[in-house]
């Protein structure tokens, strides 16, 4: 009797550990994390391609959602303005639902950078903390053990010119966004320690150098323009992203 109920413990114990391994991701983003223009977004994506990616180097499951939706900026994304904000909560909470660690990649910014078009752009860098602030705020609030990784966002070209103008304005302002990750990485880890991670910052440079070959050329108003990813680029920044992730899980969720 006792080796039986002894047998249910250990049964019972991995069950848990494997469900604790399991990988549960929410993607928060604009147009290039909802894979505009991709033949089929659904499985190439950046999220889905992360997904792939973190599957071959988490030992449980790896689900998530993909919220990313074109056009948007931290502010759309905003609690207060109940538009976004409730999408990544019902995901979340569906992902939550299962037993795993729950993990926001959010990468936001693109159109927060831009001279005009978006809603709020140009967002000036203090108030881009400050819309990031109360997202990350929020989202610790309702999901106390979650944890979240800042993405920086991609290069664009500087003619980018569709209906918003970004231009090298924009560019230069996206740029001034890493440092307030930065500062925001810096600051949770006093208070939400182990929770808030500085995710990809190689995928800049990379799509700066590459550009031609991993973004989709695009018409606009100042020329041919370079900002979306195309199959193989999306294909790269879901590599960047999980590689990121990968870094802020601990050990051992790692194959």
């Amino acid at each position: 009797m006792k080796k039986t109920i002894l047998t249910f413990v250990c049964v019972g114990l991995s069950v848990c550990l494997a469900g604790a391994q399991d990988l549960r991701v929410v993607f928060i983003g604009n147009s290039i994390t909802q894979g505009v223009q991709l033949k089929d977004p659904k499985t190439e994506a950046p999220p889905a391609q992360a997904a792939l990616f973190l599957q071959e180097q988490v030992k449980g499951e790896v689900e998530f959602r993909n919220c990313g939706r074109s056009g948007r900026t931290t502010l759309n994304f905003l609690p207060v303005t109940d538009t976004e904000f409730p999408k990544v909560l019902a995901a979340a909470d569906e992902l939550a639902a299962r037993k795993g660690v729950l993990l926001f990649s959010m990468m936001l910014g693109t159109n927060d950078s831009a001279v005009r078009g978006p809603l709020g752009a140009p967002v000036h860098p203090v108030s881009y903390y400050t819309n990031m602030q109360a997202i990350i705020d929020a989202l610790l609030q309702r999901y106390p053990k979650a944890l979240v990784v800042l993405q920086r966002p991609t290069w664009y070209s500087p003619n980018t010119y569709n209906s918003s103008t970004y231009l090298a304005e924009g560019l230069k302002r996206l740029q001034s966004y890493s440092l307030m990750l930065d500062k925001l990485v810096e600051n949770y880890a006093r208070e939400y320690p182990g929770q808030v991670f500085l995710g990809d910052t190689l995928a800049f440079d990379y799509f700066k150098e590459h550009h031609a070959t991993h973004l989709i050329p695009e018409s606009g108003q100042a020329g041919t323009f370079y900002l979306h990813p195309n199959k193989e680029g999306a294909r790269e920044l879901g590599r960047f992203w999980a590689e990121a992730i990968l870094r802020c899980l601990p050990d051992k969720m790692k194959k």
